[in-house]
C-alpha cells in the first residue's frame, strides 16, 4: 500500500507516540511505501514559527534521520496537485489537509490519519 501521512500521524510515529498497534504495524510493514508532503513539513514550519508547537532545535535533522531510517519519501507539491483543490467539496476547511486530500487523489495513495473530517472525500483514509 501507498500511504501519504498526514502530519500528525508523522508527528505521532517518529516520536513514537501511543497510538495503537494498528498504526505502527502499517507504518513499519515493508511492503507499504510512505510518503510525507512537503505541505505537512510547511504546516510544522509555520506551527514552530507561531509557537504553537515546540520541538527540540535539532528537529530538522531528527526528522531527515526519522524519514532515511523509516524509508518515507517527499511527496512535492505539484501544480496539478493545486488543481485538484479546486474540485474538492468544503468537507475541511484546512488548506493543508486539502492539499494532502489532492495529492492523494492525484498520486492514488492512501491516507494514513485519525482526522475523521478525510471521510466526505473520494479519498482511500485507514486508521
Amino acid at each position: 500500500m501507498r500511504l501519504l501521512l498526514d502530519t500528525h500521524t508523522f508527528l505521532w510515529f517518529i516520536y513514537r507516540s501511543p497510538t495503537g498497534e494498528r498504526f505502527y504495524d502499517l507504518c513499519l510493514d515493508p511492503k507499504n511505501d510512505l510518503f510525507l508532503s512537503i505541505a505537512s513539513y510547511w504546516e510544522i514550519c509555520i506551527k514552530v514559527s507561531l509557537g504553537k508547537m515546540k520541538l527540540a532545535t535539532d528537529w530538522p535533522k531528527a526528522f531527515e534521520r526519522e524519514m532515511a531510517l523509516n524509508d518515507i519519501r517527499w511527496l512535492p507539491i505539484e501544480p496539478r496537485h493545486c488543481r485538484a483543490i479546486i474540485a474538492l467539496p468544503h468537507h475541511h476547511r484546512d488548506p493543508f489537509d486539502r492539499l494532502l486530500v489532492a495529492q492523494a487523489q492525484t498520486e492514488k495513495l492512501t491516507l494514513l490519519s485519525a482526522d475523521p473530517n478525510f471521510g466526505g472525500y473520494d479519498v482511500a483514509v485507514v486508521w
